[in-house]
């Protein structure tokens, strides 16, 4: 089945390759240059282009290595100075190259479906829903980036640690994190579920936690780990302030250039409203709104009637809003639980992170589609984040060209999602009259909302003529919306993970 499902999205895929190229295909052909025409020592210097390099060193390596074949395809695209440079050998070269490294991707669901009991065999669930993706499709093969080899990783991670193998998933998941540092929304979960079941060993015992055997565990992991740090940064150990200042650039606005979906996007909503109706009661109310609340690459930007929000403010809010998860999972025992406690840190930092972009959902959507077999209450959130979160992506692809290719995919997914869980969690799963399959009236009520939006981003603001005179309104509905939904899915979620009741007492003596 996972094959079957590979070759035929593959096939999708090759269909895709002429379609519609985001700044993105721009920035990954300048790191193929980057990399394959300077020594390392000059790759987070080089700044001829707007696209500098911002990934982790081993990123870097992995562009580095895909340029030897780029140069059989057409030597010219990896000159630094051909900017926007994009011949159809060179198309063709970087579409190809993402399908290629998908490979890593359906090798990850293949380990993970292998590591689970459920959906093997005559369950086919979750390898379609992981392969068939269709956020992966849109950001990956239309709107162009490589996430399919990383949450190819991610998955390989996660696939041994549900095998109890966790000096394995460490690796992994370390090796990740020295690809794309957004992954680091991840790591909170893992430190706590491996602190936990390898550092401690699963118990819980006062009087037994610091034993050779426990410490040597310590001693293990850490040096796994902070021997891949060591061995991906050796090569630029003359300038990591360099490379740290690229992976981290804090003088990007709170918000994307479209607004992600997230609590900052409410945020901004309140300080629009409040400042127009504020103008209207009383103008010597407010100050003047001379600055964007969303920020591309370096702009700053400042509220006009709520306060300003600080990159250390995300970070803190991050932190606290996970905390509770994090303890509730050192509490707890089985491999599920860490699965959960990883979405509900994924999601917390994308509703309160710094820029973040709206790709990020997907980070929580693939772990959430291996819990969505399990029962009906991961199902139900599945359903709700994954149609949400991927209509959310719609703004990414605003050509109208491709109106018709991402409303089919979203579509198609989404159907067979609710067809093939409904189906899952029929007998466990209460019924609601005029309701979507698993999910309450109300529920189904804000997903249909979302046909409503679409018909007024894309026939109604047209016909009233708005396009020209309130450009951005689509874009601020859309994040709004399904910011609505995902903090929905969020408070949720959190509420029935933290009443989970697999917690382990803990005691001087068992």
């Amino acid at each position: 089945m996972i094959f079957t499902t590979t070759l035929l999205t593959s096939f999708v895929k090759l269909l895709l390759i002429p379609s519609y190229r985001s700044t993105d295909f721009e920035v990954h052909r300048n790191w193929l240059a980057i990399t394959h025409s300077l020594p390392p020592n000059k790759w987070y210097f080089e700044d001829t282009s707007q696209w500098t390099l911002d990934y982790p060193p081993l990123f870097a390596w992995f562009e580095y290595i895909l340029s030897f074949v780029a140069v059989l395809f057409d030597p010219k695209m990896l000159n630094i100075n051909h900017l926007n440079y994009s011949s159809n050998n060179t198309v063709l070269f970087q579409r190809l190259s993402v399908i290629i490294t998908d490979l890593i991707y359906a090798l990850g669901v293949f380990m993970c479906c292998k590591s689970l009991q459920k959906s093997w065999g005559k369950e086919v669930v979750l390898p379609i829903l992981l392969i068939t993706n269709c956020g992966l499709l849109i950001v990956d093969h239309i709107h162009f980036q490589y996430n399919g080899i990383m949450y190819g990783i991610l998955l390989i991670s996660i696939a041994y640690m549900l095998q109890a193998k966790y000096l394995q998933s460490a690796f992994w998941f370390t090796i990740l994190l020295n690809m794309k540092h957004i992954y680091i929304y991840l790591a909170p979960a893992y430190f706590i579920y491996l602190l936990r079941h390898y550092c401690l060993q699963g118990s819980l015992q006062m009087n037994k936690i610091f034993s050779f055997g426990k410490l040597k565990n310590f001693i293990t992991l850490g040096s796994l780990v902070l021997s891949i740090f060591l061995i991906t940064f050796l090569p630029f150990y003359d300038h990591i302030p360099q490379v740290l200042s690229r992976l981290f650039p804090f003088k990007r606005g709170l918000c994307h250039a479209y607004w992600a979906p997230n609590v900052w996007a409410l945020y901004n909503i309140f300080d629009k409203t409040g400042f127009f109706i504020a103008q209207k009661l009383n103008k010597h109310l407010v100050k003047n709104m001379t600055a964007s609340m969303t920020g591309g690459l370096v702009q700053e930007f400042s509220y006009s009637l709520l306060p300003n929000v600080t990159p250390a403010t995300t970070m803190i809010l991050t932190a606290l809003f996970m905390l509770p998860a994090l303890v509730k999972l050192f509490l707890l025992n089985k491999p599920i639980h860490f699965l959960r406690c990883m979405v509900l840190c994924g999601l917390t930092a994308f509703l309160f992170g710094w820029h973040v972009h709206e790709k990020a959902i997907i980070m929580v959507i693939i772990p959430l589609s291996i819990l969505s077999i399990f029962n009906a209450n991961d199902a139900k959130i599945f359903l709700i984040l994954s149609t949400v979160g991927h209509y959310s992506l719609f703004p990414l692809l605003f050509v109208n060209s491709l109106l018709l290719v991402k409303v089919l995919l979203l579509l198609l997914y989404t159907l067979y999602s609710f067809h093939s869980l409904s189906t899952l969690h029929t007998q466990v799963s209460p019924v609601y009259r005029f309701s979507l399959p698993l999910l309450n009236s109300i529920e189904s009520f804000y997903l249909m909302g979302l046909i409503g939006i679409f018909l007024y981003e894309n026939v109604v603001h047209v016909c009233l003529g708005l396009n020209n005179k309130l450009p951005f309104l689509p874009l601020m509905i859309t994040s709004v919306y399904c910011s609505i939904g995902v903090v929905y899915c969020y408070i949720y979620y959190y509420r029935e993970f933290m009443k989970s009741s697999d917690v382990q007492k803990v005691t001087k003596k068992e």
